[in-house]
């Protein structure tokens, strides 16, 4: 069929000299219309689209310092600097991340927490070890995440965007090197574990669990009142669920780290996280908050609640390398005294 060229504000088509009217259409112009502006909707969707997912790429790399103060010390006393790590999720190819987790070591920090998560590939030992290398002259903790036992698997998108999301067992992951290679450097393994550390001039006090997320925390096993003799009891544990929580605050402990939420990884601008991938609420699905047990809303000023920090993380499932509104993050807590 022979066709006329149709000048459009938008497009040049090429039009049949009989258009064919569509259900609700009065007009052949108007219905040709009607298609160069369904044409010009789904290019620009496919474009914003397309917008918003070089960003997401590229915020996944754009790794972000946090700094926040921390009034948990006995009053009187000297600050204590601590470097909270997470959710590192490294593979050999990843060497910018591994280089700026390196440079972390200029800060000087007095302690370094690492809260699991650390690996997510098979051969990622030795990029590990490398990346955490000049932090682990300085003292450390730290616990376990489902990523240091299982390496992530390839699934469905949308399984993110689910309130509760069941674990996929991976391949196993060399775990028990990652444990010996921090432990051979002087770092206090808290799985299921109670110690004591000095730092600083302090005797800090520390209780960790194993991975909630694939229910291995057994808290029962090391709970106990806080050490009054201690300047402060520090929990740690990777994913932040609530029985742990609960039971940490409880306990007395003054300062409870976690990681694992990633900070919701595609947020909302000014609205935060959509999930946070356990029973966590989502305004504390990253950043400092207090909490006490029941997780209810705290009042500023009581003394009994526990300040908690979960970390957004450094790092991504290799299969889902993005980001959005929530950058990669490590942070440097500054433990002060008490009013």
């Amino acid at each position: 069929m022979q066709g006329s060229t149709v000048r459009d504000d938008r497009l040049w088509i090429r039009a049949p000299r009989v258009i064919p009217t569509l259900p609700g259409c009065r007009e052949r112009r108007t219905c040709q219309d009607d298609r160069v502006r369904l044409t010009t909707v789904g290019l620009a969707t496919v474009a914003t689209g397309l917008t918003g997912l070089a960003y997401a790429l590229a915020e996944a790399r754009a790794f972000t310092l946090r700094r926040h103060t921390v009034p948990v010390l006995p009053p009187g006393t000297s600050p204590v600097r601590v470097l909270h790590v997470s959710d590192l999720h490294l593979v050999p190819r990843q060497r910018r991340k591994a280089l700026w987790m390196r440079d972390l070591a200029d800060l000087e920090p007095d302690l370094v927490i690492s809260t699991g998560d650390t690996m997510a590939a098979k051969d990622a030992i030795p990029a590990v070890l490398w990346a955490y290398g000049p932090l682990l002259r300085f003292p450390g903790v730290f616990v376990l995440g489902s990523n240091d036992y299982f390496a992530p698997q390839p699934k469905n998108p949308a399984r993110y965007l689910r309130a509760k999301r069941r674990h996929m067992v991976g391949v196993p992951l060399p775990v028990s090197d990652l444990v010996r290679g921090l432990r051979d450097a002087g770092w206090h393994d808290l799985t299921n574990r109670r110690t004591h550390v000095k730092v600083a001039g302090h005797e800090l006090e520390f209780v960790g669990v194993d991975d909630p997320h694939l229910r291995l925390d057994r808290y029962a096993r090391v709970s106990a009142p806080a050490d009054p003799e201690a300047s402060l009891t520090v929990g740690v544990c990777h994913a932040p669920y609530r029985r742990v929580l609960d039971a940490m605050a409880a306990d007395g402990a003054g300062l409870i780290v976690a990681g694992h939420t990633h900070g919701g990884q595609l947020c909302l601008p000014f609205r935060g996280a959509i999930v946070t991938n356990c029973d966590l609420d989502r305004p504390r699905a990253k950043g400092l908050s207090r909490w006490s047990p029941g997780g209810g809303p705290v009042p500023p000023d009581d003394p009994d609640a526990a300040w908690l920090h979960v970390s957004a993380g450094l790092g991504t499932s290799p299969y889902t390398p993005v980001r959005f509104a929530c950058r990669p993050e490590a942070t440097l807590l500054t433990l002060t005294p008490r009013p």
